[in-house]
């Protein structure tokens, strides 16, 4: 039997015990299953903010947010939500920014300047001095629009302005998100903490990636961990032997995925979202899940079914 993930030794600031275990992230000590607040939106407040306390009594201390989820909204609930004493790692991403009007109400900034000006943003929505990890947003690979024009930028340049704030203590840390594996190569001198891609049982292409990153001892923090919410693209609840499985062990399938990705590697830490309470609850669960032999050669046989979509 192998277990997903090692029991804390150290309480949280709720006292509970960390879903999923433990592991580093940018200098810290977290849960591996976090929460990625994406998925909040304007509506309930109360209900949202609830749902970020619920969290944390759950023992969750590792939250990923943006300043352009619902343009500073989620950044808001967070403040209001999270007190310094919860112990909580809150990691925010640059690289984009807010377009209510556009297309996708998302554009890229990319840019140096569209970069720091990104951190100030989420520092003053968030409420902090310092935010412990800010994500390069990368258009790389990956879902997500694709850089164009003079939103096509350097890595060296971008990462001379990351470097630059993290001196000035404004950030603590360094992740890179949408990246291919010649960029994180050629990033490792700036000391990255986590990258952040998409990958699940279903979509498996970056490898590569994640075996550096273990090397490295860097997080590695899957987006659609249970595969693409675009039209056509797999999912990893779509699956017979994650339904089989399922079926076995009395969870469900978005549980057995979650829980796969922990059993993958010790340096996955998880961030999935939701607005739902049941739905929480039930994901932090799947870090108690055990897989036999049998169940885990069957889910690792599933064939990686990715493709690449870019927007706009």
């Amino acid at each position: 039997m192998a277990s997903t993930g090692t029991s804390s030794h150290e309480p949280t600031a709720s006292g509970a015990p960390r879903p999923g275990g433990d592991a580093p992230l940018a200098g810290r000590t977290v849960s591996r299953i976090g929460y990625g607040a994406m998925q909040l939106r304007p509506g309930d407040r109360a209900a949202a903010v609830a749902l970020l306390r619920r969290a944390v009594e759950f023992g969750i201390d590792h939250i990923d947010t943006a300043q352009f989820y619902g343009d500073g909204f989620v950044n808001g609930l967070i403040r209001e939500a999270i007190r310094p004493a919860d112990g909580v790692l809150v990691a925010s991403k640059v690289g984009a920014a807010s377009d209510p009007g556009g297309v996708h109400s998302l554009r890229l900034a990319q840019r140096p300047e569209e970069l720091r000006a990104g951190v100030e943003d989420n520092l003053t929505s968030l409420g902090l001095d310092r935010i412990p990890l800010v994500n390069l947003r990368r258009t790389d690979i990956g879902p997500g629009l694709r850089a164009e024009g003079d939103q096509v930028v350097d890595l060296d340049d971008q990462l001379a302005v990351m470097v630059a704030m993290r001196d000035e203590g404004k950030i603590g840390a360094i992740g890179l998100s949408s990246v291919s594996l010649d960029s994180l190569s050629r990033a490792l001198p700036a000391g990255i903490a986590c990258v952040q891609n998409a990958y699940s049982l279903v979509a498996r292409d970056d490898d590569p990636l994640l075996d550096l990153c273990a090397a490295e001892g860097i997080a590695w923090v899957p987006y659609f961990p249970l595969g693409s919410g675009f039209p056509g693209m797999p999912k990893v609840t779509d699956e017979p032997a994650v339904a089989t499985a399922a079926r076995s062990l009395g969870r469900t399938p978005a549980q057995i995925g979650l829980a796969w990705l922990l059993h993958r590697a010790p340096n996955v830490l998880l961030i999935p979202g939701t607005s739902d309470a049941e739905h929480l609850a039930a994901n932090v669960a799947a870090g108690s899940i055990v897989f036999d032999d049998a169940t885990l050669a069957a889910l690792d046989a599933v064939p990686t079914r990715s493709g690449d979509i870019a927007l706009g």
